[in-house]
C-alpha cells in the first residue's frame, strides 16, 4: 500500500502572528516556520501504518516556495521514504491545492491519502473535502481512530454531537484530528538519513494546473484590543449596563 501525505509550511505555532504594516498579510520575514501540526500528526499515522507492516511507500507531497522543501525533510526524518516539492511564489488556495494533489494522485496511484483536517495559517478546512469531490473518493475527515482492514479503512471521526464511525473502501481520504495520535521526534539518524532520501521538484505546469488565486485578499487587521473589565454594584446596575452599553438585551 502506497500512503499519499500533504504537508505544508506554515508559521510555527508558538510564534506570535503580526499583520504586516501594510495590511496586506502576515509577517513572514525572519519568522520561524515548521510543519502544520495537523500534518505531523497524518505524517505520524502513516509512518505507524508503515511499522505495522500495512503501508509499503510513504510520500511527503509540499507544495510552495522552496524553502518547503525542509517541511518535506521533517517528513522523512519522521519516516516517510520520499518526497515531491510542488515548486512556486503564487499563494496557493485550498482549490488549486486540491487540484495539484489530483494530478499527483494521477502520477503516483496512492491506495490512501492522509493529511490533516486543516492548516492553521487559513483554517480553512476544505482541501481534504475538495480533492475527495475531485477524485470521487470516499473520506473520512476529522479522524480520532484509522484500522486497516483488507481493502477497507474504518475511520472514527469526532461530529458535533460525539463520535461517528464510518467505512470506506480504499482509495480513500483521511484528515486527521487532534486526538488521533502524538507525533514522534525525529532522531539525529534519521536526520541525517533524511538528508539522502529523494525529493522530486515540480511546477504547477508540469501537473497541467493553473495555480491562480480565486480569491483576493482586501486587508489584514490585528483583532481589537479588549477592553478591561469594569464591577458593578447591583444586579440593577449591570442589567443596565447590559441594555444601554453592551446593547444585548
Amino acid at each position: 500500500m502506497k500512503i499519499l501525505v500533504p504537508v505544508k509550511r506554515v508559521v510555527d505555532y508558538n510564534v506570535k502572528v503580526r499583520v504586516k504594516s501594510d495590511g496586506t498579510g502576515v509577517e513572514t520575514a525572519g519568522v520561524k516556520m515548521s510543519m502544520n501540526p495537523f500534518d505531523e500528526i497524518a505524517v505520524e499515522e502513516a509512518v505507524r501504518l508503515k511499522e505495522k507492516g500495512v503501508a509499503t511507500e510513504i510520500v511527503a507531497v509540499s507544495m510552495g516556495v522552496a524553502a518547503s522543501a525542509e517541511t518535506i525533510r521533517t517528513a522523512l526524518a519522521m519516516g516517510a521514504d520520499r518526497g515531491i516539492l510542488v515548486e512556486t511564489d503564487v499563494d496557493l488556495q485550498p482549490l488549486a491545492v486540491a487540484k495539484l494533489l489530483k494530478a499527483i494522485v494521477a502520477k503516483e496511484a496512492p491506495n490512501l491519502i492522509i493529511m490533516g483536517k486543516q492548516a492553521i495559517d487559513d483554517d480553512m478546512s476544505a482541501t481534504g473535502q475538495m480533492l475527495a469531490a475531485l477524485l470521487g473518493w470516499p473520506q473520512g475527515t476529522f479522524a480520532s481512530k484509522v484500522a486497516i482492514e483488507g481493502d477497507g479503512v474504518t475511520v472514527v471521526r469526532e461530529v458535533d454531537g460525539g463520535l461517528e464511525t464510518v467505512a470506506l473502501t480504499l482509495p480513500a481520504i483521511v484528515t486527521t484530528d487532534l486526538r488521533l495520535n502524538e507525533p514522534r521526534y525525529a532522531s539525529l539518524p534519521n536526520i541525517m538519513k533524511a538528508r539522502k532520501k529523494p525529493i522530486e521538484t515540480l511546477k504547477p505546469a508540469d501537473l497541467g494546473v493553473d495555480p491562480a488565486p480565486r480569491l483576493t485578499v482586501l486587508t489584514v487587521a490585528e483583532p481589537p484590543k479588549r477592553q478591561a473589565g469594569v464591577k458593578v454594584g447591583s444586579v440593577a446596575e449591570l442589567v443596565a449596563k447590559l441594555k444601554t452599553e453592551a446593547k444585548v438585551i
